[in-house]
């Protein structure tokens, strides 16, 4: 079995079940109220992403690309979820090598109404497949998050083919990579059975063992990194693949010349606001459990949102002599990024402190950077997505200090919080948004290229102007 686990640095064994001399141990129990958060959480991931980022993104558009996004999202979420089922499970969260799993459970082979997936708690499991359908809901948002910044220009045939390839090539072996483990259970009973080795024989080969399933696991997660809900698997990989996408398609028909002005930030305020709802489950039900880990990324992603949109709001309005609807908003997604992969290991004022900070660097990086360099993210998605998730992920190292209010590191060999080491977390962390960057980046841009000779990335001109809805679709969002 395989889980999902946001842990780091300290942790030295992964198992899979007790040696042939270990006592029989009794089976992992399933815990309804567990079950029943992560149903709830799961719901909620949806909500976030149909309407939510579909309505947060369709008011930023122009009215006649409006329901070129809706189509946009609502077909990533909908072709996420089959490939999810068939492969995309199982390649996520089982076995294989350092940095994608195997096929072991294609087609969900396995995956019953009996089967289990750990929690963080030993003896406290869920059913897997509520797990599965959580991280479906994860697998499903973040190619869609990428649809922002390739917004009013790219064609839907092109997004049709780049989001399961990307998703494939990308975003599962990121998810590997990062996330998977054995789980807390398997842990202890490697422990035990170790510790139950009666002579220096059945210690080494128990110990062997326990070097042998120690490296079954993903490479970023091998290296320390923390990421509680996806700063990276989610947010850094869709940011850089949104803004490679930009760059490689090109800049909108008349940006730079002609208003561009959102058609309906009321849809965009409706849109933010389900988004800020259905985080909760996104960080929250990443806990797996309902206790008090679930409560403290609950009100870390309180507290990290409004301090960010508040930066936002207030930095522009001493710049620009007056504060905006679109900044706070703005400002708030930009808080959600950052705590995601802090929510469960930093404390209240560590999270409201990384909220105040990152809205005014994705600020920085929304304006004056973009008008520097010049590039149409259409928007916003790497300088609130990536910036915010590089800006999260680094945090996370810095604010799971204990001595600052964060949780620590669990290490389940000793049963105890790890010593914390700051520059030993940072490398890790440091690992971890590297290797995003890399692969999203670089790989991204292959597939792009790809896509654009199978059937070409960018509409023409002439639909362009016209808009998509009624070029693409034959229909509008609105008929007035």
């Amino acid at each position: 079995m395989t889980f999902k686990r946001p842990t780091g640095a300290g942790l030295t064994a992964l198992a899979v079940g007790l040696l042939a001399a270990t006592a029989a141990h009794a089976e992992p129990t399933i815990n309804k109220g567990d079950n029943a958060w992560m149903l709830t959480s799961t719901v909620l991931v949806l909500l976030m992403t149909i309407p939510g980022l579909a309505l947060f993104y369709g008011g930023l558009v122009r009215s006649k690309n409006m329901l070129s996004v809706l189509m946009q999202i609502f077909y990533t979420v909908c072709i996420c979820c089959v490939i999810y089922a068939l492969y995309g499970y199982s390649l996520a969260f089982t076995g294989g090598s350092d940095f994608i799993g195997g096929f072991s459970k294609a087609f969900l082979m396995g995956v019953t109404t009996d089967s289990k997936a750990a929690t963080f708690s030993v003896d406290a499991n869920i059913n897997e497949l509520i797990y599965f359908c959580f991280q479906m809901t994860f697998a499903a948002i973040t190619p869609a998050l990428i649809v922002g910044a390739i917004a009013e220009r790219m064609k839907f045939a092109a997004v049709a083919l780049f989001v399961p390839l990307w998703v494939t090539l990308i975003y599962f072996p990121l998810a590997h990579m990062v996330w998977y483990w054995a789980g807390p259970d398997a842990i202890t009973d490697a422990v035990k059975a170790l510790a139950a080795a009666a002579d220096g024989a059945a210690k080494t080969a128990a110990q062997a063992k326990l070097d042998e399933v120690n490296a079954d696991a993903g490479w970023i997660f091998k290296k320390g990194a923390l990421d509680f809900a996806g700063g990276t698997v989610v947010h850094i990989n869709a940011g850089i693949a949104g803004l490679v996408g930009a760059l490689l398609i090109g800049k909108r028909t008349g940006y730079g010349k002609e208003l561009m002005a959102p058609h309906s930030l009321t849809m965009t305020m409706i849109g933010a606001s389900l988004l800020w709802v259905g985080w909760f489950g996104f960080n929250a039900g990443s806990n797996l459990e309902a206790n008090g880990g679930a409560a403290l990324a609950m009100t870390n992603s309180f507290l990290a949102t409004a301090a960010a949109a508040l930066a936002w709001l207030f930095a522009e309005w001493i710049i620009k002599g007056h504060p905006s609807l679109l900044g706070a908003l703005s400002g708030a997604v930009a808080g959600l990024v950052a705590v995601t992969p802090a929510a469960g290991f930093a404390g209240p004022m560590g999270a409201l402190v990384l909220g105040l900070v990152v809205g005014l660097v994705c600020l920085f990086f929304c304006t004056v950077v973009k008008n520097a360099l010049g590039y149409d993210d259409s928007l916003d998605v790497f300088g609130v997505h990536c910036i915010g998730g590089i800006i999260g992920a680094l945090g996370t190292g810095i604010l799971v200090n204990p001595a600052l209010g964060g949780t620590g590191v669990m290490d389940y060999v000793t049963g105890k919080i790890a010593d914390y080491d700051l520059v030993g977390q940072m490398t890790s962390q440091a690992w971890g948004v590297g290797t995003t960057l890399l692969l999203s980046g670089v790989g991204s841009a292959i597939l792009y290229k790809v896509v654009d000779v199978i059937v070409g990335l960018r509409a023409t001109v002439e639909v362009e102007r016209e808009g998509l809805d009624i070029t693409e679709h034959t229909e509008r969002a609105y008929n007035m």
